[in-house]
């Protein structure tokens, strides 16, 4: 256990100095890996063991069938990105939204919610949807500090409404079911979007003139915005569908989603050789570096498995009879703690080896825990002082100050530890759907 906590200290340090994370974490995971085989062990091979360990790992995670759903879902998010769907999808909520007061924000959360169930990343959303809405939204006078929250917050959604990236390094690392996960996430993510929306009510209601309303749109100009954007909505519903109704694997929707956008893409005329050489060359860098820090990841959970860190912290938190409640309960203090300093897929991947078998151990289920770890993750990304979809709008509106930005999405972060509230108390919110599946 000492030995663990030491390789922790160290990986932080390494952290703070600025050291690329997945290089952090095989360097700690190494050096800790052989350090235990030659003094805990008494293992004179034990510098040989970990340098094997290096090219095994690297090895099997580069050919697991298991995180082709990876590279395939970034893919199929970057060509809906390249298809330019972002702007007909905001158009559409206008249509629908536009009128109430918030309107426009209320419009930026759905499609937001819209995008990332074809993106997957939060990052990318916010980035994306910021360039569609701000003007918008500006255009009607909206305060910067409700625009910039609505999309920095709707951004978040990204990371729990399937497909999700994070939810698939999940499963694979606790070796939780993929399809389930993503079904998991449909209800809690539908929740978001319904408290983001409230979120944006309350704010209106306190302050008017914060979100006017927008001109009414009638059914003609209605159905005329749903129409450029049935496509995206039959793709979501062939993939999800197809998972939950067992038609196809998860790495099967993904071949079958990425083969949709392109499909899309082409047929919308925004797919040139030059585009899609773009869009190819960045899917693979996206790819190269999560699988980077997935080999490093699995290099400091061998050497904290070897070190008895999570045994060792299942025995002790078993021994000290606490409730399931309480356990989780500082499970996500600890998770909100490392939010303010850790980004999203660094939080995931450095805590869910620790976590799970303890979890796991006291009977809790691994898919609720799972979307449970997603959902304070998303808290992560829009408070201070890291929160990266924060720091990801001031990169893209760099004339908005950081602190107004952090003072929109305060009422989104507070809708925010509801939900997490919701979904901790009411485990049904996220086993509904699985069970049903069986």
């Amino acid at each position: 256990m000492e030995t663990s906590f030491i390789g922790f200290a160290a990986l932080m340090i390494l952290i703070f100095a600025r050291i690329p994370l997945g290089v952090a974490m095989g360097v700690v995971g190494v050096v800790g890996f052989a350090f235990v085989q030659l003094v805990e062990f008494e293992n004179p091979r034990g510098c040989g063991a970990a340098l094997n360990m290096v090219s095994q790992v690297a090895f099997e995670t580069g050919l697991a069938y298991e995180l082709s759903v990876v590279p395939l879902f970034i893919l199929m998010g970057n060509f809906i990105t390249q298809a330019g769907l972002s702007a007909q999808l905001y158009r559409a909520a206008h249509a629908f939204l536009g009128h109430f007061k918030g309107g426009l924000a209320l419009s930026t959360v759905v499609s937001c919610g819209a995008f990332s169930a074809v993106c997957g990343s939060s990052m990318a959303t916010a980035a994306t949807m910021s360039k569609v809405a701000m003007p918008s939204m500006r255009k009607y006078n909206y305060s910067d500090g409700l625009a910039s929250g609505s999309i920095a917050a709707g951004g978040t959604l990204g990371i729990l409404i399937p497909p999700s990236v994070i939810l698939v390094i999940y499963g694979i690392m606790t070796e939780t079911d993929i399809g389930k996960l993503f079904i998991a996430g449909l209800l809690p993510g539908f929740l978001g979007i319904v408290l983001y929306m409230a979120a944006v009510s309350v704010t209106v209601h306190l302050k008017p003139e914060s979100g006017p309303a927008a001109e009414r749109s009638d059914w003609k100009e209605r159905m005329s915005a749903f129409k450029h954007v049935w496509a995206i909505c039959f793709l979501f519903a062939v993939v999800m569908g197809g998972i939950y109704t067992g038609i196809f694997t998860p790495t099967e929707a993904a071949g079958i989603g990425a083969s949709g956008a392109f499909f899309i893409a082409l047929f919308r005329g925004t797919l040139t050789m030059k585009s899609l050489t773009d869009t190819l060359v960045s899917s693979v860098r996206t790819t190269s570096m999560l699988f980077f820090l997935v080999i490093g990841a699995v290099l400091f959970s061998n050497f904290i498995n070897l070190a008895g860190m999570p045994d060792g912290l299942r025995d002790w938190v078993l021994s000290m009879e606490l409730s399931p409640l309480w356990v989780i309960l500082a499970i996500i203090g600890i998770y909100i703690l490392l939010g303010c300093v850790l980004e999203s897929m660094s939080m995931i991947l450095l805590t869910v080896p620790v976590f799970y078998p303890l979890v796991s151990a006291m009977g809790m289920d691994l898919i609720w825990f799972g979307i449970l770890v997603v959902v304070v993750t998303e808290i992560s990304l829009i408070t201070p002082p890291v929160g990266l979809n924060v720091f990801v709008l001031k990169t893209v509106l760099p004339d908005v100050k950081l602190s107004t930005i952090f003072k929109g999405v305060t009422p989104f972060w507070i809708a925010d530890i509801l939900r997490l509230i919701l979904i901790a108390t009411i485990p049904a919110i996220s086993l509904f759907l699985p069970n049903m599946v069986g």
